[in-house]
């Protein structure tokens, strides 16, 4: 080899020494990166673990802590929650960011979630019976009265909570949800504590916030479960054992109150709770590593209405710990929040359980919506809701499986209620109401009702149905309304008058027994018909001749109605519109006055509520009706005047003019209510109507189309109750300048 050759092999040696050189250092430098790298994951990304307590409304201080942590970029590996702390820290474990939970319960209305509230215009007519008439509503077995097991079945919470989880309906380990989640509950028949972390995920949270005696228990695998709190309030141990090696927690719990501070039912069951878990928060706080105590003093478990303040307090007590939060901090994480819940969900398949009492029509017929089909997410809610109304089903709980629903449905044992109510008006005077519904007495779907009235007129109302949901329903009904009044203008008593009388005294009867049949239209209406058999009986002592009697006629007739109502409140609207129609062709009468022919009645009742102002709202309503044929009978005229009370027949209220003042064939009726809810619950209203009220004002020359001959105002203040409105009103007319204080109280029946 030549020395030329030599320096060459010599050059391309050292070159490759040289990169080698390079190569190993390069090569270190990285693994001394990745071990430096490593050796900070270890020290300050340790698995992180949350746990939040109960304390139903203070939980919402979570949400502020969470807010301060999502800032931070903190990554949260495991999450356990009691009560509150379970509903606040599974849906943030299900992907929500802190800033989009305080967006989503700042708003949270105490009334639906305690009461559980379900919007009356999602409500069947039927279903809108017990809200607008009965005050109290009480089981009945074994000839004995029963208390419910809570104010509230949670039904509201488990859909609130089932639209917000929608996104993770498939997941039934909670540890696969994004972040590992679990959550506790107590077994109310052993006292035993029981961990939830599979199943359905919005059921596992309402039975972890099921506080008793406010809300039913929740039944999950044959245990019936109630609040976690009551035996672990703030389960850091569980995190421990699933391997969090840092646990961040947050307390919301009350110390011992004295007795000055026991004041009200919640303090005092919050008291009692608090015995069992003061004492163990003691080792509970040893094994936090980060402990925030937010300031919850002055709230109670039910403070929903001051969610502003209790989240910003939460913030107040994470921001005083930042120091030691920092150290986790990662700027290069942030949480994604999640999309919002699309309002429409597509409803494939429908299965719930098997059903001895009830069957597959009559449930579809509830839930107003069928397979195979594209429905909003409050439809679907209402759907459910109605199933809960009809008292029917003593649990009803659904879950998702992608598209299909399922819905678990467990039949109410009992069948029997008894339902209580009081009402005053001046046309009926005072009556108390007893009900006695009984479900599944002769068939399956059917109901049984009697409401009696004792008071100053008695009366009843009978109602059979077999009800079979989207097809025929077919039903029977009686029903007794009488009252006593002074009248001058009405049913034919003109006649009756001279210079001895001004105003007759007369005693109205009315008993109607109906054969029908009903089926839903287009998912919304409510249309039937069917036979009427009615006997209308007038009397008065005023009259001079020995016969005291006006009229006592028995009548057949043919009727039909079409119904609406999506009111949210049937006395004080804001939203909604509902449309009354019927039709009744009298063909045959027993004729005490020897007048009859045959002759038809129709009418139709309308009206808008909307709120154009918050707590503002106006509702503008139209009425009519007629009669076709030239019968002279003038016992089913329209009569007009005064409120407040149950309508009979042709018989409605009328501001300005005294009860039964007005009357003829045919009229038609505007009026238009503005309401202000100055204060919560509390009304004051102004009324404007007026009418055209004559014989056959339909005819050729159109007279119904003239100014109206007729109007009337009326001003009033109106509370809501738990009986019902209490409402006084103002009344006056510009033609006759007649004047009056009206007086309601109850609900109307």
């Amino acid at each position: 080899m030549s020395k030329n050759q030599v320096k060459s092999k010599k050059k391309q040696v050292y070159r490759f020494s040289g990169k080698f050189s390079y190569l190993l250092l390069f090569t270190w430098l990285i693994l001394l990166g990745s071990f430096h790298a490593n050796a900070q994951d270890t020290i300050k990304k340790p698995k992180i673990g949350l746990v939040l307590s109960g304390g139903g409304a203070k939980g919402l201080a979570h949400i502020g802590v969470l807010k301060v942590i999502d800032s931070l970029g903190i990554k949260i590996d495991y999450i356990g929650g009691t009560s509150m702390g379970a509903i606040i820290g599974g849906l943030y474990a299900s992907g929500y960011t802190g800033k989009q939970l305080d967006s989503i319960f700042k708003t949270i209305n105490i009334d639906d979630l305690v009461q559980d509230n379900i919007p009356r215009k999602t409500k069947l007519l039927l279903n809108k019976k017990n809200d607008d008439v009965y005050a109290l509503v009480l089981p009945f077995r074994n000839f004995k009265l029963e208390t419910p097991n809570g104010l509230s079945r949670g039904s509201y919470n488990f859909n609130f909570l089932s639209q917000l989880s929608y996104h993770v309906r498939n997941i039934r380990d909670f540890k696969k949800l994004p972040i590992p989640f679990f959550c506790i509950a107590t077994d109310i028949e052993t006292g035993e504590e029981v961990v939830l972390d599979k199943g359905i995920f919005p059921q596992a949270l309402v039975a972890s916030s099921s506080i008793p005696s406010i809300f039913y228990p929740i039944e999950i695998e044959g245990r019936l479960l109630i609040d976690g709190g009551v035996i672990n309030n703030y389960p850091v141990e569980k995190l421990r054992a699933l391997g969090a090696e840092f646990i961040i927690g947050v307390d919301v719990q009350e110390g011992l109150k004295t007795r000055k501070d026991l004041q009200g039912i919640t303090t005092i069951f919050g008291q009692i709770s608090n015995f069992n878990t003061q004492g163990q928060m003691e080792n509970k706080r040893k094994l936090t590593d980060i402990y925030i105590k937010p300031d919850i003093n002055g709230f109670s478990v039910l403070s929903f209405e001051n969610g502003k303040k209790i989240i910003k307090n939460g913030e107040n007590a994470a921001n005083s710990k930042l120091e030691e939060l920092s150290v986790y901090k990662n700027i290069d994480f942030i949480k994604p929040p999640i999309q919002t819940v699309k309002d429409s969900i597509f409803i494939g398949n429908i299965g719930f359980t098997e059903l001895k009492k009830y069957t597959r029509s009559y449930v579809l017929g509830k839930l107003r919506f069928k397979p195979n089909t594209k429905i909003s997410f409050k439809d679907f809610q209402n759907g459910i809701q109605n199933l809960v109304n009809t008292q029917n089903f003593s649990g009803v709980k659904y879950q998702f499986n992608d598209k299909d629903i399922f819905i678990n449905l467990r039949e109410n044992k009992i069948n029997t209620f008894i339902k209580f109510a009081l009402h005053y008006d001046e046309l009926y005077n005072s009556g108390a109401l007893i009900n006695l519904t009984h479900k599944k007495l002769l068939s399956k779907n059917d109901m049984v009702s009697l409401d009696v009235v004792l008071g100053d007129n008695f009366r009843y109302d009978f109602n059979y149905l077999i009800d079979n949901g989207f097809y025929f329903s077919f039903g029977l009904s009686s029903s007794l309304n009488n009252f006593n009044k002074n009248i001058n203008n009405a049913f034919g008593i003109e006649k009756y008058l001279n210079n001895t009388f001004e105003k007759i005294n007369l005693d109205y009867t009315s008993l109607s027994n109906k054969v029908f049949v009903q089926t839903v239209f287009l998912r919304k209406y409510t249309i039937g018909g069917g036979i009427e058999f009615q006997n209308l009986k007038l009397t008065s002592d005023n009259l001079p001749q020995a016969n005291k009697t006006i009229e006592n006629s028995n009548y057949l007739s043919f009727f039909t109605f079409l119904n609406h109502d999506t009111f949210d409140n049937k006395y004080f609207p804001k939203k909604g519109w509902y449309f009354k129609g019927n039709f009744n062709y009298y063909f045959h009468s027993s004729d005490y006055t020897n007048q009859f022919k045959k002759f038809s009645i129709a009418k139709a009742d309308m009206a808008i509520a909307f709120e154009p102002i918050k707590n503002v709202s106006l509702v503008i309503q139209n009425e009519g009706g007629f009669k076709v044929g030239y019968s002279s009978l003038p016992y089913f005229d329209f009569v007009l005047g005064g409120f407040g009370f149950k309508e009979t027949n042709n018989i409605r209220p009328f501001y300005g003019y005294d009860f039964l003042n007005i009357s003829g064939n045919s009229y038609v009726k505007g009026s238009a209510t503005l309401d202000f809810e100055f204060y919560k619950k509390n009304h004051v209203n102004m009324t404007y109507n007026a009418s055209i009220v004559d014989n056959f004002i339909f005819n050729a020359t159109k007279t119904w189309l003239n100014k109206p001959t007729f109007s009337g105002f009326g001003i009033g203040y109106g509370l809501e109750t738990l009986i019902g409105p209490i409402e006084i009103k103002y009344t006056w007319s510009p033609e006759t300048h007649y004047s009056a204080f009206w007086f309601n109280l109850g609900f109307v029946f």
